[in-house]
């Protein structure tokens, strides 16, 4: 799989009304799911704010807000496991986003996981 440089992403837009559409919780923040555009695996969850969301539609790369520390996260800064958004999503609610993205590295997953998904219910717990 090709993977996007940084400098040939193009933001994917949205309109005024698209964004003022999107249902934040009490605390300003809306899930965002994150699948593989190609194998269609749901890859990670994150949170995103109203910044977050606009930085990743016009930067091209998911941005997500970390509830624990508080502040923004580009995924991939630290990691290298970067991830160039192709194709953005919202519900028929608005509360909740969908990302399909071309996963650079390994994975999405901090474990080293290709996804955050990996652990089954009905299968022994991993040690």
């Amino acid at each position: 799989m090709q993977l996007r440089e940084a400098g040939s992403v193009a933001p994917l837009g949205a309109t005024s009304e698209q964004l003022a559409s999107i249902a934040y919780n009490a605390d300003g923040l809306v899930p965002a799911i994150v699948q593989d555009h190609e194998t269609k695996q749901v890859l990670m969850m994150a949170w995103m704010n109203a910044d977050t969301l606009n930085e990743t539609l016009t930067s091209g790369r998911t941005v997500f807000w970390s509830r624990s520390r508080r502040e923004r996260w580009r995924k991939g800064d630290t990691s290298g496991e970067r991830q160039w958004v192709r194709e953005a999503f919202y519900d028929c609610d608005g509360d909740t986003l969908l990302f399909e993205v071309d996963q650079e590295g390994a994975g999405a997953c901090h474990t080293g996981n290709r996804s955050c998904f990996y652990r089954k219910f009905g299968s022994p717990p991993e040690l």
